[in-house]
């Protein structure tokens, strides 16, 4: 477990990045991510954002195969750049590494077994950290925006690193507050690693369906 010099925690317990700073200045510390996700790939990504759109599956089958350190780096680090309310970033992600608690998610989430995947990250959201003078129920909707979006990116990045993904969104709340030890109200679960085959492209609505102008 690194840390700076008053024994603030940088990293959470159970995982470390496999890009680390060694500064203990709090601006240089909070540049990690970005360290990260500027770091050169340990293996050719798929750069063309369209592209990895358009590619993008909702995979229920992954194999055994583990999720490099460097990957999961980089998708935690994805979800740092997603836009949120007043950049006040109203979200926390939990790293589900346990198999124990990985099982008991798979209860909480309507009994789907793909819970169980080699990655499975929980986005949470806290609407403690929206800073504005705004009614309660207003930072709560800032919140789910912002989780929302970090888990989109998140699963982007996922796929254009080669991995697939399956967003979770039927779950029992309160069962996966008590899996993962938290107060904070779950917005998704996703679940990534290398799938088993992969998927070809399903037909979409009409774009006369899907886009309605007003003028």
């Amino acid at each position: 477990m690194s840390s700076g010099n008053d024994g603030e925690k940088i990293y959470p317990q159970g995982y470390e990045p496999e890009i680390t700073s060694e500064a203990t200045d709090d601006n240089v510390r909070n540049n990690l991510l970005d360290l990260i996700l500027q770091s050169g790939p340990s293996e050719v990504v798929d750069t063309d954002l369209f592209a990895v759109m358009a590619k993008r599956r909702s995979t229920r089958k992954f194999s055994d195969k583990p999720v490099e350190t460097t990957k999961v780096d980089k998708i935690i680090a994805a979800a740092d750049t997603a836009p949120t309310a007043g950049n006040f970033q109203g979200f926390e992600i939990f790293y589900i590494k346990s198999p124990e608690k990985k099982k008991l998610l798979v209860d909480a989430c309507n009994k789907q077994p793909y819970v169980d995947a080699p990655i499975v990250l929980v986005f949470c959201k806290n609407p403690s950290r929206v800073k504005f003078d705004f009614p309660e129920y207003i930072l709560k909707k800032f919140a789910i925006q912002d989780a929302t979006l970090a888990a989109g990116y998140s699963q982007l990045a996922a796929q254009a690193l080669g991995l697939s993904s399956i967003w979770i969104g039927m779950f029992d709340e309160q069962k996966v507050m008590d899996v993962i030890g938290t107060d904070l109200v779950p917005s998704s679960v996703l679940c990534i690693g290398y799938p088993e085959q992969t998927k070809f492209p399903k037909p979409r609505r009409n774009l006369k369906d899907l886009v309605h102008v007003t003028w």
